[in-house]
C-alpha cells in the first residue's frame, strides 16, 4: 500500500502593508499582497496564515475579510488584481471572482492581534495550486489597522511512502 506523505518547506512571506489599511465600510477597498510564484516550487498545496492586528477603540460587530486569488495564465490575476503589494479595489461584484479563505469578526472595541489560518491554498481554488497566487484583505472596523501584520504561507509537496 503506497501512501502520501506530507514534505513541509520554508515558511515564506507574503508582502502585504496592512498597516495603516483604511477601514472600507462597503468591504471593497482592500490590500492585495505580492504574489507566491509556484512555477519553480512546484508544491502540491501551500498552508497560508498570518496575523492581523486592529488598532483602538474599533467597531463592535465587524469584520476583516481575508480572500485569495490566483491566476489562470500566469499573468491574469482573479477580479483583476495585481501581482505586487499595492491598494486594491476589485470592480463592483468582482471580489466575488477570488476565494473567500476567512472572515474574522471583531467584537471588541481594543486592540486586537488575530492570528489566522493555516488554509489551504489548493483547497481554496478547488484542489489544484495555481501556478501564482495571493491574498487580498478587507476590513471594516472603523480605523486603520495597526503595525505587526504578517502573511506567511508553507509550501507542501506530497510524496510516496
Amino acid at each position: 500500500m503506497t501512501t502520501a506523505t506530507p514534505s513541509y518547506g520554508a515558511a515564506a512571506t507574503l508582502t502585504c502593508t496592512s498597516s495603516g489599511l483604511a477601514s472600507s465600510s462597503l468591504l471593497t477597498v482592500g490590500r492585495q499582497s505580492t504574489v507566491a510564484d509556484n512555477t519553480s516550487d512546484l508544491a502540491d498545496d501551500s498552508m497560508v496564515g498570518g496575523k492581523l492586528v486592529t488598532s483602538a477603540t474599533t467597531t463592535t460587530n465587524t469584520q476583516i475579510q481575508i480572500w485569495a486569488f490566483g491566476t489562470y495564465d500566469g499573468t491574469t490575476y482573479s477580479a483583476s488584481a495585481g501581482a505586487t503589494d499595492a491598494g486594491f479595489t476589485p470592480d463592483t461584484g468582482a471580489k466575488n471572482l477570488m476565494k473567500l479563505l476567512t472572515i474574522i469578526p471583531n467584537i471588541t472595541t481594543t486592540a486586537v492581534t488575530y492570528a489566522w489560518g493555516p488554509f489551504s491554498v489548493a483547497q481554496a481554488f478547488g484542489g489544484t495550486m495555481p501556478s501564482k497566487w495571493g491574498i487580498w484583505i478587507v476590513h471594516n472596523v472603523g480605523t486603520p489597522l495597526a503595525a505587526g501584520s504578517e502573511i506567511k504561507y508553507t509550501p507542501v509537496k506530497y510524496a510516496s511512502a
